[in-house]
């Protein structure tokens, strides 16, 4: 008689633990308190020793900045080292940076300029064409928006001292500083020029910028009302249907949102 081999019996598998149910957990009241002044203390952190906001008033640099823009400025990059040292990287203010600095006339208000000339440099201007060490220099952020003529501020400082605009002590001191047709910048001082080159009143009215005077650079435009210029044509009647009664839009155009977190260049 044939026997019949029993086939070994297979360990049972374990059944599979089951997941643990999703679950969120919902935070303390001291936990959003914590939350809130960490962000709060970052907040002040920034604002008192790093950024700075500031709003754009006039015309004078556009069209890279426009009347309306609100401005976040680095007050770091040009502060030098404090008590604890440097926080960001540093460097001296450089040919073609956009600054905010406080009025040489009153240091009660802030201006916003390009920086043109750095120490040593030799600056004139012909036929509003801006020379630097002998050298035509290639601007493309400048605008030349219609104005009258003026030989003073087109042919700097060859031009005609008639500008009523033109601060009394900074005119005797251009004539001391002029070196055959070319403002030469001393020493720890800046030449600054605005953008709307025919609507600026910058070092070619009031002179340099002491080192001491930069604030910072602006690097962002994060907010920007839609405010009109005093250099802006007035715009002429055509027939297309207009909608600046509607609410929607009223809303909406308030601001120009294309110009949100744009880079300063």
């Amino acid at each position: 008689m044939t026997g019949t081999t029993a086939s070994p019996e297979r360990p049972a598998t374990p059944a599979a633990a089951p997941a643990p149910a999703p679950h969120l957990l919902m935070p303390t009241v001291a936990d959003t308190v914590r939350s809130l002044l960490a962000m709060v203390v970052v907040a002040l952190f920034l604002l008192t020793f790093v950024l700075q906001p500031f709003r754009i008033p006039s015309e004078s640099m556009e069209r890279t900045l426009l009347v309306g823009d609100f401005l976040l400025v680095n007050k770091e990059v040009y502060a030098p080292a404090g008590r604890f040292g440097r926080l960001l990287p540093f460097r001296e203010p450089q040919r073609g940076d956009v600054v905010v600095f406080r009025f040489p006339i009153d240091p009660d208000d802030y201006v916003v300029k390009r920086v043109i000339g750095v120490p040593g440099d030799r600056i004139h201007l012909e036929h509003g064409v801006v020379f630097r060490n002998g050298t035509a220099l290639r601007e493309p952020y400048v605008v030349y928006e219609a104005s009258y003529r003026d030989g003073f501020r087109d042919n700097f400082p060859e031009g005609t001292y008639t500008d009523p605009g033109v601060d009394t002590r900074w005119w005797s001191a251009l004539r001391a500083n002029a070196q055959g047709g070319e403002v030469v910048v001393p020493p720890g001082d800046y030449f600054v020029m605005g953008d709307n080159r025919n609507h600026s009143r910058d070092s070619r009215y009031w002179g340099f910028v002491p080192r001491s005077a930069i604030l910072g650079r602006p690097f962002v435009v994060y907010f920007s009302l839609r405010e009109p210029s005093a250099t802006d044509l007035p715009l002429l009647p055509d027939d297309k249907l207009g909608h600046e009664n509607d609410p929607v839009n009223g809303v909406v155009d308030f601001a120009r949102w294309d110009r949100m977190l744009r880079i300063v260049h």
